[in-house]
């Protein structure tokens, strides 16, 4: 008995689809006003973003990356959020328990960049690394607001003092940084 071409195509583009999703990224609906003015930056625009699962791969995050993770506090939840800090950074703290935090090996310090209308860091404290799932590289739609998310940490924000990055994970990220620049889930309070 012969398949029909439909279903062999079925049979082989479902599992390079879900290859495709788990491997290299998807994009996902931004809620809320947590990242505002980045990511949806008034009431009547909802964000789409790229997020690449590729760029996180080695847990290699770049303070200013805008990144997904599971929320510590709702592991059935996901949540967008800037990194402020990486580890062995020193960050004053906005309303956590302590004034000040030295961000502990295999972790980094989020926040999202409309202060005071996030649940981040300040609420819950440095987030592992394992809990990062992607990055968001992209804003694909509406049209109007097409543009790359740069990778930037606002000045208010900077660590009070930078820790020192592994050797093989701060070349390695500038190598590809090199190389780059020659060449629907929601999420949000990520739903």
């Amino acid at each position: 008995m012969r398949f029909p071409t439909f279903l062999k195509s079925l049979l082989l583009g479902v599992p390079v689809g879900v290859t495709l999703l788990d491997c290299v990224g998807y994009v996902a609906r931004v809620e809320g006003v947590s990242m505002q003015p980045a990511l949806n930056p008034d009431a009547t625009v909802t964000d789409y973003v790229f997020l690449s699962r590729w760029a996180v791969r080695n847990m290699d995050v770049q303070r200013g990356d805008i990144i997904s993770l599971i929320s510590p506090k709702d592991p059935t939840q996901k949540i967008i959020k800037r990194v402020v800090a990486l580890q062995g950074d020193v960050i004053s703290t906005l309303g956590y328990k302590l004034p000040y935090v030295t961000v502990p090996e295999g972790h980094c310090w989020v926040e999202g960049d409309h202060t005071g209308n996030s649940l981040d860091s300040n609420t819950f404290g440095p987030v592992s690394l394992g809990l990062v799932t992607a990055r968001a590289t992209q804003i694909v739609w509406p049209p109007s607001r097409w543009q790359q998310l740069p990778s930037t940490v606002p000045k208010t924000r900077e660590p009070i003092a930078m820790g020192k990055r592994p050797a093989a994970v701060a070349s390695s990220r500038s190598v590809s940084n090199s190389s780059s620049s020659s060449s629907s889930n929601p999420i949000g309070e990520v739903h």
